[in-house]
């Protein structure tokens, strides 16, 4: 048996380890921006800095930035190790990373200007989603090169976590990002209403499973046996673990929406599915556990397996109560309240958080050939880590217990006990804070750890190719093995693996996509719902723009509280020319969808004009910021007539976009809407050039848009009357 020698690249795992770290750190420190600006609402600083336009940019730069870099790192170090082969090409790794790199960067320019689709975790604009496609099929392209040219026979069980990661991101990816262009900067989703609903929670609750698990647990599986220097547990069960979790965890997206205007069956699918993603998820939280039996002495003195203890604890916490908030019993109180964002967090900070802090420990100190640092430092790390993480989470769960319980109290008359929404914020503002403080703790452990590793780098050299050397397995002449697992047949063909994913994936989205697209009676239309004006349109790309529903939903729950404080519950038929859908999943202000003229609120112009300028003195509390520049900013309908032209194109039915038709609308509009600002305002103190001025801001059509906002049923009902 000839053993051959070759290297393994180094290089490409620092520099993704590296910017695993930076972007961490900035992500984090975002986070805590628009934590305290929760809390302090003068931290709104500028137009780009507001909490709508960067808390998606928080999201962003944790899940892709962070924890992306993180899976690079990670996929780079193991992958090569365990297929004792260096990485197809060096030339494919480093174009993977700088591309990488720019696509953040993109994002960070980007989001804080109002780009974004709108769509949660897929805010990005139509260039940079072909830039990601085209940057995944080159991950991929280099992952599967190397395990055709691997000199092992058989995959290892992380390895097939790696490519269900490759094959599932990239077409989720794909059916997601149906948009149409309109400019270099804007587009809209191709699906609507109900549908978009559906694939984008399809899409979003699938990105945290397979872009935020499945490779995390690929990395658990090199890791954990790795640090404790013990086989996995179980190899049967992780059999059970990859195919159970990878075919149940697709079908689950719908019980993001539970309660909404998505058809029943849907919503029982996905509940159904949830539940069941109880028993896959544990089981691999246990193999992970279980694999450490015996060796609890090393736990203690190792605090590379402290992080990923803990790193499983959380990861077994988030994934049983995932399940039990598909429940629609539990869903009643939890959803759109805070009991979500301490639900990611635990899985975010602790599942994600811990596991990379964990293998940054493990990997730095192995490629730079030098001990670790300081292993004081790493152990506080850990515990102000999990401190932070405790710290975090208890505040936000009672902050959405209290506002899931608060929003459903009446009194004995029937009346609503909490009838102002703005009750229930300011209740919640000292776990705001709370929440802020454990949110600096995580950051201020990463910070002691970006100072541990920087020091044991400086202190070693870089091996950026390492020496290795291994027996070529598969040119072995081998007789097969009497009683041969199964599935070592599947082991064996990485090809064979990797269909054999795709189909399983597959079947849950098409199963729940298809009859939503294909059957017209899961979207009853409504007579009376007409497609937007030219300023409405204008003014609901403006909502996007400064992302509104970041904090506001648009969906009325057909439930006694929410019609006795909102008005009349959301129908599917409301949304068909909502491209992309408006609902929201948090609602850190009021449901908006009822907000127009004729509803239960039934706000004059001027009231909204006076709110956006200086929220506060209109609702005392409101931890709302001011938007002065919509007041002050010309409206830029430049691109009014392609954006009709496209919403034609995709079954809106505009009749009359002729470019003359279309500027007269809108300045009839503009002018209404002007007059009854300034007539509030002035009493009747105002002039034609004031007319003028005020008709041409941005302000205008936003106000043309929220006063459109669930009008059109109340049309229908007065039809009806009639």
């Amino acid at each position: 048996m000839e053993v051959e020698k070759f290297q393994y690249d180094n290089k490409i795992v620092s520099k993704f380890a590296l910017a695993t770290v930076i972007w961490g750190v900035i992500g984090m420190l975002v986070g805590l921006l628009i934590a305290c600006q929760l809390v302090w609402p003068s931290l709104n600083l500028t137009s780009w800095l507001t909490f709508g336009r960067i808390r998606p940019l928080h999201t962003n730069a944790v899940i892709f930035a962070f924890v992306g870099n993180g899976i690079f790192a990670g996929v780079y170090y193991s992958l090569q190790r365990l297929l004792k082969t260096r990485m197809w090409s060096d030339k494919l790794s480093n174009i993977n990373f700088w591309g990488w790199q720019l696509i953040i960067l993109s994002a960070v320019i980007t989001l804080p200007l109002g780009y974004t689709t709108s769509k949660e975790y897929a805010e990005l604009e139509w260039p940079i989603d072909i830039a990601i496609t085209l940057l995944w099929v080159v991950f991929g392209w280099n992952m599967f090169a190397t395990i055709l040219k691997r000199r092992v026979k058989h995959l290892y069980v992380a390895i097939w976590f790696y490519i269900a990661t490759f094959v599932t991101v990239a077409v989720l990816h794909i059916v997601n990002s149906f948009e149409f262009p309109i400019h270099f900067m804007k587009s809209y989703s191709w699906y609507a209403g109900v549908q978009d609903a559906l694939v984008q929670w399809w899409y979003g609750h699938n990105a945290v499973a397979f872009f935020l698990t499945t490779p995390y647990l690929g990395l658990m599986y090199y890791f954990v046996p790795k640090a404790a220097n013990r086989p996995v547990y179980s190899y049967r069960l992780s059999i059970i673990h990859f195919w159970a979790l990878i075919f149940i965890y697709i079908w689950a997206g719908p019980h993001h929406l539970l309660y909404t205007a998505l058809p029943d069956w849907a919503q029982s699918l996905g509940v159904v599915f949830s539940i069941m993603l109880i028993a896959p998820s544990w089981g691999g939280m246990l193999n992970g556990l279980l694999t450490l039996r015996g060796a609890w002495d090393k736990v203690r003195d190792n605090v590379v397996l402290k992080f990923m203890v803990v790193a499983l604890t959380c990861y077994g916490m988030a994934t049983f109560e995932g399940p039990m908030l598909s429940l629609k019993s539990v869903n009643l109180i939890s959803h759109f309240t805070d009991w979500t964002i301490a639900h990611v967090h635990v899985g975010g900070l602790g599942w994600n958080g811990m596991l990379t802090f964990g293998m940054l420990y493990f990997i730095i100190p192995k490629i730079y050939r030098k001990p670790l640092y300081s292993k004081k430092l790493a152990n506080a790390h850990f515990w102000i880590a999990t401190l932070g993480i405790l710290l975090y989470a208890i505040p936000m769960y009672w902050a959405g217990f209290a506002q899931g319980l608060m929003w459903q109290q009446f009194n004995p008359d029937g009346t609503l006990v909490n009838k102002d929404f703005l009750e229930t914020v300011t209740q919640l503002r000292p776990f705001f804070a709370m929440r802020a403080a454990g949110g600096a703790l995580f950051i201020i452990g990463a910070v002691m750890m970006s100072y541990n590793l920087l020091k044991t780098a400086l202190a070693g050299k870089l091996v950026a190719n390492e020496d290795a050397e291994a027996v070529n397995a598969l040119v072995i002449e081998h007789k097969k093995e009497k009683k041969e697992y199964w599935h070592k047949v599947v082991e064996r063909k990485p090809v064979r693996m990797l269909i054999l994913s795709l189909v399983v994936i597959l079947i849950g989205g098409a199963i729940e996509i298809i009859p939503t697209f294909l059957v017209s009676s899961n979207v009853k239309t409504i007579s009376s719902v007409k497609p937007y004006t030219p300023l409405e349109l204008e003014g609901r790309d403006l909502y996007i723009r400064e992302g509104c529903n970041n904090c506001h939903s648009q969906m009325v729950r057909p439930l006694r509280f929410e019609t006795a404080r909102y008005g009349e519950y959301s129908k599917a038929g409301e949304f068909v020319y909502d491209h992309p859908f408006l609902w929201g999943s948090k609602r850190t202000g009021p449901d908006l969808h009822r907000e127009g003229v004729g509803n239960k609120q039934n706000r004059p112009d001027s009231w909204h004009y006076l709110h956006m300028m200086e929220p506060a003195s209109i609702s005392p509390g409101s931890i709302m910021p001011t938007y002065e520049w919509l007041i002050e900013d010309d409206l830029n309908a430049e691109h009014v007539l392609n954006k009709m032209s496209a919403m034609k194109s995709m079954g809106v039915p505009y009749e009359n976009i002729e470019e003359q038709a279309v500027r007269d609308s809108i300045d009839a509009q503009a002018k209404r809407i002007a007059k009854s600002v300034l007539y509030d305002i002035t009493k009747d103190n105002y002039t034609e050039e004031d007319v003028a001025s005020l008709k041409q801001k941005e302000i205008v059509a936003l106000i043309a848009y929220l006063q459109r906002l669930g009008s059109d049923i109340n049309k229908l009902e007065a039809t009806k009357t009639e």
